[in-house]
């Protein structure tokens, strides 16, 4: 698996990263990773990383992506991180490369890449790019370490998350072994302004359930705007302030935007994959997101997953 995606590596003189769209730490950590990584066992090499804004994610170092003109991806390979379907792929330019490689461990939906190193059985897509490194035994420096942990701690949930084994605590390990200060990633990652302790607090209040205690909150277009802030920060950002409800197995977090209903389900229970990919999504078995059209469709996901709940679906 890894030794044909070294492979397209070593072959390949100009390399362009691509990763998800409204990147989470998990996204940017193995963008920034892979990288450096790449640099600097292949310094020869042209490397670059696009997308869209990095987000909350801006602290992170190098995370300013390249301004890339489309002349580049002639011969060049496009390397996908931490997506599971070209829908979700920021910059769709990856399809004009000479040669695709992917690196992801979410749910297999469809083949993307030329070359797949697809493993669900990682908590992160950093820790499948540890791995990697790891097992073909490529220099990984301060910036690439720190970076691949970021990425492992926030899609690990800090490490309390089902998919945390006993080898995320392994790579986790060969990442320390780089010299990089663990204070400065969780200061900067947990921190937070008092807006946006506030704007929390008013979500929470809006938390409403279903008959079978399926947490969820509706964000309309009109709050979105009245907020003053990104759509991903109310999306994915407030989705687990759900999540340690007592007796709520199931939560999902629906925001209005002007492309549709951003769905982001959680379940501490159930694989509520299936029903994500139903609407057009994926993820992994347990926190999976989809876009729907509108208010109704979003409706009709929430009783599918209350209908869940009600049957003891597991």
């Amino acid at each position: 698996m890894f030794k044909e995606a070294l492979k397209e590596i070593r072959e390949a003189q100009r390399i362009i990263i691509h990763r998800h769209t409204h990147p989470d730490g998990d996204a940017m950590g193995s963008q920034i990773g892979l990288k450096h990584i790449i640099k600097e066992n292949f310094p020869e090499k042209e490397v670059y990383v696009v997308g869209d804004y990095a987000g909350r994610y801006d602290f992170m170092e190098d995370s300013q992506m390249d301004q890339v003109p489309d002349s580049l991806y002639e011969g060049a390979l496009a390397i996908i991180l931490d997506t599971s379907a070209p829908a979700l792929i920021s910059d769709n330019r990856y399809t004009t490369a000479s040669r695709t490689l992917r690196f992801d461990h979410h749910i297999f939906v469809e083949k993307i890449a030329d070359v797949e190193v697809t493993d669900t059985t990682f908590e992160s897509c950093a820790g499948l790019i540890a791995c990697f490194a790891q097992t073909e035994g490529l220099k990984v420096n301060s910036l690439a370490a720190k970076s691949l942990y970021t990425g492992m701690i926030t899609d690990s949930g800090r490490f309390r998350y089902d998919a945390t084994s006993p080898r995320t605590f392994m790579l986790a390990s060969f990442l320390l072994e780089q010299e990089f200060a663990l204070s400065d990633i969780y200061t900067k990652l947990y921190a937070d302004e008092y807006e946006s302790i506030r704007r929390r607090a008013e979500f929470v209040l809006r938390i409403r359930f279903t008959s079978s205690k399926v947490a969820y909150v509706y964000t309309t277009a009109e709050q979105v705007k009245d907020m003053g802030v990104d759509t991903f920060s109310i999306s994915r950002g407030m989705v687990n302030t759900m999540s340690d409800i007592r007796g709520v197995h199931i939560w999902v977090n629906f925001t209005e935007t002007e492309s549709g209903v951003l769905c982001e389900i959680r379940s501490n229970r159930y694989n509520i994959n299936p029903i994500a990919t139903k609407y057009g999504g994926g993820g992994h078995a347990k926190a999976s997101g989809a876009t729907v059209k509108n208010r109704e469709e979003a409706m009709q996901m929430l009783e599918d997953l209350n209908q869940m709940e009600e049957n003891g679906c597991e």
